[in-house]
């Protein structure tokens, strides 16, 4: 499938930090630079996406006539007018491209009325939530299609997203990628906050903040390596680390007694509410 990726013309609606993270794991992987189109308004982005080599364009329809591929990547509020845009300017193609939406929110009933074209014809839609590790090329995606797209389609779409993802999961419900959300989507900011405290609380105590940023920074990638490395469970992964009675026990009963568990699960939850919450009033607008 690879090769399939690296047969197609590819068309970026935007070109924001996902799509630059993307574009440059494809570019990374061999794909050829003249293969891919991006359409962007803002003239910074622009210039960043030709320093690269792609071929850029202010004009969605331009960027999008000949594509096989078309990576919607704008922000929620914009998505309706793209996608109504682009149907309009399909209309006399004879093959619609496959469309992955990156458009956080943005349900696939709401792509599909405002991506139908004026014969009827709608383009297949695969929805993906990243998240922001994909720009260093360590991401974690959710996908969600129907049935009308093909498994040569998600074959595809995971040769993409390949490119800056380590892990990517279809879910089988479309409101599981709300639960994406609540977990890798906003996630990495969930540990920011935790190394954020770590560094106060260090600091607080004795030691230098750039002492501290390092020793958190670094534990925090190490445990990270240790998660995905080896094949045991996190919950025995604390347990290694957790001598009875020592240091880290008594960290662990403090978070207990705050009620840790309590508080991720608060958090998901909102994070997950939330994003459901903006998929029903964007997709009124």
């Amino acid at each position: 499938m690879a090769s399939q990726l690296q047969k197609s013309k590819l068309c970026f609606i935007g070109g924001g930090n996902m799509a630059a993270a993307i574009i440059g794991g494809l570019v990374s992987k061999g794909i050829d630079k003249q293969n891919i189109c991006v359409s962007e308004p803002w003239e910074v982005n622009r210039e960043k996406m030709k320093a690269v080599g792609v071929r850029t364009s202010t004009s969605n329809i331009e960027a999008s006539q000949d594509a096989d591929l078309v990576i919607v990547a704008v922000k929620p509020q914009v998505t309706k007018s793209v996608a109504q845009e682009l149907a309009g300017a399909w209309a006399q193609r004879t093959a619609v491209p496959l469309v992955i939406s990156i458009a956080a929110g943005i349900t696939l009933e709401s792509l599909k009325e405002w991506l139908k074209l004026g014969d009827g014809r709608t383009p297949h839609i695969v929805r993906v939530m990243p998240n922001t590790p994909a720009l260093v090329g360590e991401g974690a995606s959710g996908l969600f299609a129907d049935n009308a797209v093909s498994q040569t389609e998600k074959d595809l779409t995971i040769s993409l997203l390949g490119s800056v993802s380590k892990a990517t999961e279809w879910v089988e419900r479309e409101e599981l990628l709300d639960v994406v959300t609540g977990l890798s989507g906003s996630g990495p900011a969930y540990f920011f906050a935790m190394v954020e405290h770590l560094i106060e609380s260090a600091t607080a105590l004795g030691l230098t903040k750039e002492q501290a940023t390092r020793l958190a920074k670094q534990t925090c990638l190490g445990a990270g390596k240790m998660l995905v490395d080896s094949s045991d469970e996190p919950a025995q992964l604390r347990k290694n680390v957790t001598s009875p009675n020592g240091t880290t026990d008594a960290a662990l009963r403090s978070f207990e007694a705050s009620g840790f568990k309590d508080i991720v699960d608060k958090a998901v939850n909102a994070a997950t509410y939330r994003s459901e919450e903006l998929g029903r009033t964007l997709g009124k607008s």
